[in-house]
């Protein structure tokens, strides 16, 4: 058995405890140790320099007008405001779309702009600009469109508005492709003979500095910076959430932007951000509002604005961040947290019958990557999916779902694919290993989604898994995780936790701090939120803590009492009846490697056993062979556990009942006895796929006493020792 995930550890306790920058800085700025270490981990050298991080006085705004074709999107912008023609902006369905198309149309309407705005639907006209909408937007007059986060490999379509008489300008943050469109003006930071100094912003954050070049030009009497000032005051909080939603690397301009949007939204008037986050309040019964992060954002704001173009229709976060009053943002903010758990629950459901699919069909012997295909998949979901599974199994996912296709199955029928990786391997390229098998593709390194017709899905799990077998070392595979340092359980204060604020935003570049704590006493393990999760409750040097783990099943950490463990975690303060106090958040947990060392020898002792060799001589006889009192425990154990319909359980859990009952039993004790029990007909054992190591049991009704000593496997345990 081996850990889930490898560790990278940036200091140990006694590397933070023994460097003198980290003294200085903690000394000099009066925080704790493990917050400059955080310092020192940013590349804070000297106190001078961990004040200048935390005052962020060494991030600047640029010019927007160094930014290529700004001068001539905002010249063609301004003609359309002046002579009333139709604008149209055209946005994407994401959190980054709807607060870009959000902010530029705030700000056209608010200069007397002809400005109307459409998102296309997910499962509708798809990602992108399409044809058929730029058509039927000229039909309506459209004399202008402005794209945002979205268009920058629009060629086509372009050309298309052209021949219709509709001048496009676009703005977008993605990718260029060796030819751009032919558009009155392509402003992207990206773009090959860009000049602009930060590349990184998100498409809201390409808008945000199309505002401030609009307002220079329209206000020419007043400085860049005052122009600058204003933008931001309107519209920085929408930016802030559009650029952590998207995650964009949170330094330089991006760091700026969201520090100020955090603030504004600390005490933000916008009625629908008003509106959202007291429903997002009253959905998780807190009694306070919780302080605005970017985690906050990430995990709570983010995925409600994004649930309405998965699912729905982006234009319902569109219109409730453009809500003129409380009264009419407030129903449009329930609404959207209605379709977030109806998400949350197809999310769910996908995820259970994928985690099956992949028990019942994936060998994860032969094939790197999981591909996974269903009728009834939703489009808008399986990528978040493909995220879960990947990080739960550590390879690369592929879900094509059929959706819409119909009762009839055919050849041709279309299959949207979203696909998640890993470290090692390029999805895009090997996408592009299989073009011939695809309709479409397109993406990034570790994320990218695809359209495969029905026929050809078998040989492109073939030929993708080929493909993959020859770049990826299945030693590498291990997931990493890191962690900045070490905490003891004097850091886990609330004193602690609030010292890490001074570090937001955070994000990519600045990543939340994320830590260890070593030789935890587990507690208790207690399932919550249905089973989905799991609290566990540890003791740390005098200490009681309590460990969140979400998405993490009791059945899936196969943690109990007693044990010792190892948790990598983010530090959190959790508020319940105006009572605050410190809790840890679980990225993962684990025995600890002495812990763990001891188990995993009894295993490689069980797999000699297993394969004939003797133990004598490599362990006691009072270790390994069962005796009949154990025997009658596990017997009485398991009987009972079925009689309450309780019919799996991992070989630790076993043990756990066993000693819990006041009969400790080991590794190769228990396996003897399930083996002895398969072997004699007194319970169905069925060893479950994957890890940890499952079995599943029947009992069957048997008639008299029953003769151990007629068990081969008991007979050789016996023998070996010189017993039988």
């Amino acid at each position: 058995m081996q850990y889930k995930y490898h560790w990278n550890l940036a200091a140990t306790r006694k590397q933070m405890t023994e460097n003198p920058a980290v003294k200085a800085i903690a000394d000099d700025l009066g925080v704790t140790l493990p917050t400059a270490q955080l310092l020192v981990n940013r590349g804070c050298t000297t106190p001078e320099e961990a004040r200048s991080f935390l005052a962020k006085e060494e991030e600047q705004l640029h010019d927007p007008f160094l930014m290529k074709d700004m001068d001539r999107a905002v010249e063609r912008i301004v003609a359309a405001i002046e002579s009333k023609e139709r604008i149209i902006i055209y946005g994407d369905y994401d959190v980054d779309g709807v607060t870009s198309t959000t902010c530029l149309y705030l700000y056209l309407a608010s200069r007397g702009a002809d400005v109307g705005y459409f998102i296309p639907s997910r499962a509708g006209e798809g990602y992108g600009v399409s044809e058929g909408a730029v058509r039927r937007l000229a039909e309506e007059g459209c004399r202008l469109i402005v794209t945002v986060d979205t268009g920058v490999t629009a060629t086509a379509e372009v050309a298309s508005a052209r021949e219709l008489g509709v001048d496009v300008v676009v703005t977008d943050h993605h990718e260029c492709h060796e030819n751009l469109p032919e558009a009155e003006a392509v402003v992207n930071p990206r773009r090959p003979d860009c000049l602009y100094p930060f590349k990184e912003l998100a498409g809201v954050g390409v808008v945000f500095k199309l505002l401030c070049a609009l307002e220079a030009v329209l206000c020419p009497d007043d400085g860049m910076m005052d122009c600058v000032r204003r933008i931001a005051k309107e519209y920085g909080d929408l930016v802030a959430i559009g650029t952590v939603a998207d995650v964009m690397p949170i330094r330089d301009e991006n760091r700026l932007i969201v520090s100020y949007g955090l603030a504004l939204m600390e005490n933000t008037e916008r009625p629908g951000l008003v509106e959202l986050i007291e429903a997002t309040r009253m959905e998780s019964r807190a009694t306070i509002r919780r302080k605005i992060t970017a985690s906050y954002i990430g995990y709570t704001i983010a995925p409600r604005i994004n649930a309405a173009g998965r699912i729905r229709d982006a234009s319902l976060a569109v219109e409730l961040l453009l809500a003129k009053d409380c009264d009419s943002a407030a129903p449009l903010a329930r609404q959207l947290c209605d379709i977030n758990r109806e998400r949350q629950e197809q999310e769910n459901r996908i995820m259970e019958e994928a985690y099956a699919k992949i028990a019942a069909e994936h060998d994860f012997e032969r094939d790197p990557v999981i591909v996974l295909a269903a009728e009834n998949w939703h489009h808008g979901i399986i990528g978040i999916v493909a995220s879960r599974i990947t990080e739960k199994y550590g390879c690369p996912s592929i879900l094509v779902s059929f959706e819409g296709a119909g009762p009839e199955k055919k050849p041709e029928d279309p299959g949207k694919g979203s696909g998640r990786s890993v470290k090692g391997l390029n999805l895009v390229e090997a996408l592009s290993s299989c073009a011939d098998l695809l309709e479409k593709y397109g993406g990034h390194e570790l994320a990218a989604g695809l359209t495969v017709k029905r026929e050809n899905l078998d040989a492109f799990k073939r030929r993708l898994n080929e493909y993959a077998r020859e770049r990826l070392n299945p030693c590498e595979m291990i997931p990493e995780l890191d962690a900045e340092c070490e905490l003891e359980a004097a850091d886990l204060t609330l004193e602690q936790a609030a010292e890490l604020y001074s570090l937001e935003p955070y994000g990519v570049s600045n990543p939340v701090p994320v830590f260890i704590l070593r030789d935890a006493s587990v507690m208790e393990v207690t399932p919550v939120g249905g089973g989905r999760h799991t609290r566990v409750t540890l003791r740390t040097g005098g200490r009681i803590v309590t460990a969140m783990c979400f998405r993490m099943t009791a059945r899936e950490l196969d943690l109990y009492p007693g044990d010792t463990a190892d948790v990598l975690f983010t530090l959190d303060v959790n508020e319940f009846q105006n009572q605050k106090t410190v809790q840890l958040i679980v990225k993962d947990i684990r025995l600890t490697e002495d812990r763990m060392k001891a188990e995993n020898r009894e295993r490689e002792l069980y797999e000699l056993f297993r394969t004939g060799k003797t133990l004598r001589g490599l362990a006691s006889a009072q270790a390994v062979i069962p005796t009949r009192e154990d025997f009658a425990e596990i017997y009485g154990l398991l009987r009972r556990q079925l009689e309450a319909d309780r019919d799996s359980f991992t070989v630790r859990a076993l043990s756990y009942l066993a000693a819990n009952a006041g009969r400790p039993v080991g590794y190769i004790k228990m396996k003897v006895i399930l083996l002895t029990f398969r072997e004699l007909g007194l319970f169905g054992v069925e060893r479950l796929s994957g890890e940890p190591e499952f079995f599943a049991f029947r009992r069957i009704v048997t008639r008299g006493k029953v003769d151990l000593t007629t068990a081969a496997v008991y007979r050789k345990i016996m023998s070996d020792f010189g017993q039988g």
